[in-house]
């Protein structure tokens, strides 16, 4: 059986990362183990042109980020917060084995084809690269869909 310590959940705060936080977080609870919870704030790259350097980012950015990870609160779970800046995937990987997690529960977009080649995929390269399990999902259905498909299969029966 393979013995869950620590869970690494990288988030960008959007809602395929809010599905894959509640997954992160039941898991840390039924195996009593720790959850981080990671940001990694891509590191920016200054762009010159004919109008001049691309403006610094706000100050206050790295205190909004800090706050949207202190706001995500599970209950009854060990978790650790970390806001790190670079290279997503990389970074990812590198603190997941810093802290020898034993997974890795992120969301996923589940771009395909032409979105995915010009995006990349975070996700993907985390899979192939990182030494511990990862688990990936995709948003489920919308809630309205999840019901209308139940009440026909009960409608049909």
């Amino acid at each position: 059986m393979l013995k869950i310590r620590t869970i690494l959940h990288p988030t960008d705060f959007s809602n395929y990362s809010e599905f894959a936080f509640h997954t992160a977080c039941a898991l840390a609870r039924d195996y009593k183990a720790r959850l981080i919870l990671l940001h990694v704030k891509p590191t920016t790259t200054v762009l010159y042109g004919e109008f001049g350097a691309m403006p610094p980012e706000p100050p206050e950015l790295y205190h909004d980020l800090e706050e949207k990870l202190a706001s995500m609160k599970p209950a009854g779970i060990t978790v650790e917060r970390k806001l790190v800046e670079g290279d997503v995937p990389a970074e990812i990987i590198r603190l997941a084995e810093e802290f020898a997690c034993d997974m890795v529960v992120m969301g996923t977009h589940g771009r395909t084809g032409l979105g995915r080649l010009l995006m990349g995929s975070v996700a993907e390269q985390v899979v192939r690269k990182c030494a511990c399990p990862v688990l990936t999902l995709k948003h489920p259905m919308p809630q309205t869909e999840a019901v209308e498909s139940a009440e026909t299969a009960t409608a049909s029966a």
